[in-house]
């Protein structure tokens, strides 16, 4: 047969296994057409097959991998044995992932929302449970916010966003994408049968006796299966007091005195992942006290807060924000947080109940505090309600904190800390810039995450200009000649105190 197909011969006893190539061709692939890949040169792979004649193989081969093929010639027996050999390694690696303390918690289930028993155990697979594992204890180690599981058409990775940072972490085999995406559905009771629509979900991974993770999952159906995310939800974030948030000491005191009043309406601003659900229920916690009634209505909750009267918002029932509010103020209540003003309808029943003697907190999606208040006026609010009812409003982001570990002095020309934004009298020679360096002990320079803030409160001078329908401009030089600072002003701030570098507070701010 060597001679031929004018192919080499090769005695498969001579070759060292744990010295081939490995992850360059599906193990299924290998097991079904009983090949066995032994190297790559340039854009070819040399494999070992007892059939160079099998064309389907090599089609396959060619396909997968998008490489031509060298057929290599080996006696069956021994090439089996070697198929058999790999195929077993790889299970025990599977198997062997993960290892410590852990199992899903048994979260209470309708009985129409059960699963059905077969598809339960048509997913149940040991080595795919186990790397799921694998990857939510290494996610919450890490301190990621999120998991994304995503299939392309040769190849499937998982990446964890670290400190707002996506990194990719793994490239599991393509062909556990549907039985993974299943586990996730199942465990996450979501309906595993349903693969044309996006879904949403929860779970919770026990980690040892008292400490419980919980998981918000999301599906995307895309070209080459369904994309998930799952978003890591820290209840202790909500605990970590203001201090730690990175607010100044002035926006701190102007904070507490805007949540502190009896009435009135607090907006907390900024992008997807900035934090601001973090910051209202920092401000909940302050207020949660026993004579204090506090309802909020979220898309979906995230922070589980005892003493907080918790409501998830469900379109297709029918409970939409606006509804929820509605409810809320037949429950006779002194604060209401609504999780995302969307609608006129939302944002009037809010404003109503911020007239009448209710503390209302809630978020908008805008890029700073002064253009929060030309959006309700975009959104048909009229001008008078957004005076009579806004008491304050804190746009922020979150910037990458410097390791303290690692973190080294930059020499940086004074005119690119003019161009930066930095006034003549700041670059005084007390202080001097620091830039990321990456230590065993962070992720690339960076630990952890700080709060840059730009909190306004609407003065008297503010609400005349928003009835005279004054622009974001107007707002904007207003709150400048009150001391209220910019974002970008506020992160110059952190780099002077050497908590951020500049390139990420220029990354994270806009001027």
């Amino acid at each position: 047969m060597s001679t031929a197909f004018a192919a080499p011969l090769l005695d498969l006893d001579a070759i060292d296994l744990p010295r081939l190539p490995k992850g360059l061709l599906d193990a299924k692939i290998c097991s079904d057409y009983r090949i066995v890949v032994l190297s790559k040169r340039n854009n070819r792979l040399m494999v070992a097959t007892a059939d160079p004649a099998d064309q389907q193989a090599a089609e396959k081969i060619k396909f997968a991998t998008q490489l031509g093929v060298d057929w290599v010639i080996a006696e069956y027996d021994k090439l089996s044995k070697l198929v058999e050999s790999q195929s077993t390694t790889a299970n025990e690696a599977m198997d062997n992932i993960v290892g410590g303390d852990f199992e899903f918690d048994d979260i209470p289930i309708d009985a129409q929302d059960a699963p059905d028993k077969n598809a339960v155990s048509e997913v149940d697979d040991a080595p795919v449970v186990k790397f799921l594992h694998k990857m939510l204890l290494d996610a919450f180690n890490m301190r990621a916010s999120d998991l994304h599981f995503e299939p392309y058409e040769h190849t499937y990775r998982v990446r964890f966003r670290v400190d707002g940072e996506l990194r990719e972490i793994a490239s599991p085999p393509i062909a556990i994408k549907d039985k993974l995406a299943s586990r996730i559905k199942v465990i996450s009771r979501m309906d595993i049968s349903e693969k044309r629509v996006p879904q949403d979900g929860r779970m919770k991974l026990k980690v040892g006796p008292e400490r419980v993770i919980d998981f918000r999952v999301s599906t995307l159906p895309t070209l080459f299966g369904e994309k998930i995310v799952i978003r890591i939800l820290d209840p202790s974030s909500a605990k970590v007091g203001i201090d730690a948030l990175g607010y100044e000491p002035e926006e701190k005191e102007r904070l507490l005195s805007a949540i502190s009043r009896p009435y009135g309406m607090v907006l907390v601003t900024g992008p997807t992942g900035s934090g601001k659900t973090v910051s209202l229920y920092t401000c909940l916690n302050l207020l949660n006290k026993p004579g204090i009634n506090i309802s909020t209505a979220e898309d979906p909750s995230e922070i589980n807060l005892p003493g907080v009267n918790q409501v998830n918002v469900n379109e297709k029932a029918g409970l939409t924000f606006a509804a929820a509010l509605k409810a809320f103020l037949r429950q006779d209540p002194d604060v209401i947080m609504v999780g995302e003003i969307r609608d006129l309808e939302t944002a009037d029943i809010s404003i109503k109940a911020a007239q009448t003697g209710h503390m209302v907190l809630s978020t908008l999606h805008t890029n700073d505090a002064p253009t929060t208040l030309t959006r309700m006026m975009n959104m048909g609010i009229p001008t008078f309600n957004i005076a009579s009812s806004v008491i304050l409003i804190t746009a922020q982001r979150l910037a990458r904190r410097l390791c303290p570990n690692c973190k080294t002095t930059l020499d940086v020309p004074r005119k690119a800390l003019l161009g930066a934004g930095f006034k003549a009298e700041d670059l005084d020679g007390t202080w001097t810039p620091y830039k990321a360096v990456g230590c065993s002990a962070c992720n690339n320079g960076y630990k952890g995450r700080v709060g840059i803030y730009q909190v306004m409160p609407i003065t008297e001078e503010i609400q005349r200009i928003i009835l005279k329908g004054g622009s974001a401009l107007d707002i904007a030089q207003q709150a400048t000649r009150e001391g209220v600072r910019s974002l970008r002003e506020s992160g110059l701030l952190k780099v002077r105190q050497g908590m951020t570098s500049l390139e990420e507070v220029l990354s994270v701010t806009n001027e």
